[in-house]
C-alpha cells in the first residue's frame, strides 16, 4: 500500500472533526513550504479583510499604543 493510500485508509476512519485538524495540520505544513508562502503585506491584507467582515471594530493608532504598552507591563501616554 503506498503512503497515499495508507494516509487516507486512516484519515477516512477519523471522526469528522479530527479530520478537519488533519487538512488544517496539511494547510499549515504547505505554508511552512517557502515556495507556497504569501507575501507578508498579502497575508496580512487577507488578515485585515477577515476581520472587517467578521463585523470587528479595527484598532487606530492611539488603541494599538495603549495595547503594546498594557502587553509590555505599562501604559505610557502620548505626547
Amino acid at each position: 500500500m503506498s503512503p497515499e493510500q495508507k494516509l487516507l485508509t486512516k484519515w477516512r476512519s477519523l471522526p469528522k472533526d479530527k479530520q478537519e485538524e488533519v487538512l488544517d495540520f496539511v494547510e499549515f505544513l504547505g505554508f511552512k513550504n517557502s515556495a507556497n508562502k504569501i507575501p507578508l503585506g498579502e497575508r496580512l491584507q487577507q488578515i485585515r479583510t477577515k476581520i472587517v467582515a467578521s463585523g470587528k471594530h479595527l484598532l487606530d493608532e492611539d488603541k494599538i499604543e495603549k495595547e503594546l504598552a498594557s502587553r509590555r507591563g505599562r501604559l505610557q501616554s502620548r505626547e
